[in-house]
């Protein structure tokens, strides 16, 4: 009777591997290849903001293993809506299109176009200001965990309502930035501060920030519209992977086809003027 048993246990674990040899096909929607536009028009402060770039490619499906996607060829141009001056960008061959003679003008106006396969993309955005950072400094105290050092920063928010602002914290060595939005809904006319702090980690200390550690911060003056645009796609990078978040959706900036509006293009014109400080803990 035990043989039998033991017989038949093994049975049915062979036919269980079996059964996992099934070849499943998922049918995988694909769409078509569209234009991205990366037109991020930063002007530093205390800086001429004179050399500026603008990068074009192309969308790809998920498993396409495509590793070229740079669009070469088109007609890019930013135009100053008050001063009626042309900046023509010059075609690298690259991808990137590039100019020297960039003029920013704080709070001006500026429409950017691109001419891509027939097609005409457009798109409007001024120039926000930034009041710059104050200071920045170490603690323990600004975070949530008072055990591990973090980095903060100040800024004042001017008087009148409406101000918005993105912060972007990168240490040296690290492959990706960290990205926040702010708005001065709550806060404004005051001063600003912002704290950085990477989460315990007992395997690896190195993980969490550690004296000699060397990091950049960069804070942008944007307008409401790039602002609500950000914000979505950092909510929805920050969701990944949680089974009770919203269902990612398409997000779509500010660049308009005004040829095909079926046809519309990936990414967003931005100009915005920025201040940046770097930090080596102590």
């Amino acid at each position: 009777m035990k043989n039998n048993i033991k017989l038949a246990t093994i049975l049915a674990i062979f036919i269980t591997f079996i059964s996992c040899d099934d070849k499943i096909d998922v049918e995988v929607p694909e769409a078509s290849p569209r234009l991205v536009i990366e037109a991020s028009l930063d002007w530093e402060k205390g800086t001429l903001g004179n050399d500026q770039t603008i990068k074009l490619s192309t969308s790809t499906s998920f498993f396409e293993n495509t590793l070229n996607t740079s669009v070469i060829g088109a007609m890019v141009k930013v135009t100053n809506n008050d001063t009626n001056a042309v900046f023509n960008f010059v075609d690298q061959n690259d991808g990137t299109y590039t100019v020297n003679n960039f003029v920013p003008v704080l709070n001006g106006s500026y429409t950017l176009e691109v001419v891509y396969d027939g097609e005409v993309y457009l798109a409007t955005e001024n120039l926000t200001p930034i009041t710059g950072i104050n200071e920045v400094f170490q603690s323990l105290e600004g975070g949530f965990d008072e055990e591990l050092l973090d980095v903060n920063i100040t800024y004042n928010d001017p008087a009148p309502l409406g101000n918005f602002y993105m912060i972007r914290m990168q240490e040296v060595g690290d492959l990706f930035p960290i990205i926040e939005t702010r708005s001065d809904e709550f806060t404004n006319g005051n001063v600003q501060e912002e704290f950085f702090e990477k989460e315990d980690d007992d395997e690896d200390p190195t993980e969490q920030f550690n004296p000699g550690d060397e990091v950049n911060i960069k804070l942008y003056g944007i307008s409401e519209r790039y602002y609500n645009f950000i914000t979505l796609l950092i909510e929805q990078y920050d969701s990944a992977g949680n089974p009770f978040a919203t269902t990612p959706a398409e997000i779509r900036g500010n660049c308009i086809n005004t040829t095909n509006a079926a046809n519309y293009a990936f990414g967003y014109f931005r100009v915005t003027e920025f201040d940046q400080v770097d930090y080596i803990f102590q």
